[in-house]
Formats: structure tokens, sequence, C-alpha cells
């Protein structure tokens, strides 16, 4: 069973930095898009950025392009998101999800979220 577990969240003040973790486990992920969503309290969940994991190839949303990073570590079997010049509007819970990159319109595998709180 596929299992992916956040890690990495924590209360940082405003203009600092922060890596998120996501270990994922139980699948082949060579082919998938990985993908990392936050919620805000009160909000929608919403996209924050993505890597297809065999090309490496990313997206981002405008709210966080050119402050967050996702990254890879084949090997490991982790996906990492480095937040850097994080702001409040930024806290949320940030989830870690998967698809398949060709064949699956959803993300089928959501991990439980791991909470981000940016202080002013």
């Amino acid at each position: 069973q596929v299992q992916l577990v956040e890690s990495g969240g924590g209360l940082v003040q405003a203009g600092g930095s922060l890596r998120l973790n996501c270990a994922a486990s139980g699948g082949s992920f060579s082919r998938y898009r990985m993908g990392w969503f936050r919620q805000a309290p009160g909000k929608e969940r919403e996209f924050a950025a993505s890597i297809i994991w065999n090309s490496g190839s990313t997206n981002y949303a405008d709210s966080v392009k050119g402050r967050f990073t996702i990254s890879k570590d084949n090997a490991k079997n982790t996906v990492y998101l480095q937040m850097n010049s994080l702001k409040p509007e930024d806290t949320a819970v940030y989830y870690c999800a998967a698809k398949q990159a060709v064949y699956s319109a959803n993300y089928d595998y959501w991990g439980q979220g791991t909470q981000v709180t940016v202080s002013s």
C-alpha cells in the first residue's frame, strides 16, 4: 500500500526558511507526479508545487514561485519542499500527494499533513 509521510513542519518567523519532507513507500514512483498542497484554516486546499519523478520537471503556483523549491532524492524515495522567505499567508497544513504522471487525472494518494505556522 502506498504511504506518504510528511515531516519538517513547525513555527518560524516571517522571512525565515523551512524544509518539508515527504517519505514515499509501498509503490514504484518512477512514473509519478509528486505534489505539495496546502490548506489554511477556513480555506480550500490549494496547489503549491509538483515534480515529475523520472524527469525532474517542476511546476509552481504563482503564490510560491521564486520562494519555494521542490526536489527529490530517488535513492531515498523522498520529496522535499524548501520554503524560503516565508510569509504569514504561507501558514497552512501542507500535504504531500502522488499521482500517475500519464494515466491518472487526480492525485490518488495523500499524506496526513504537517503544520507550518509563520509568525509576523
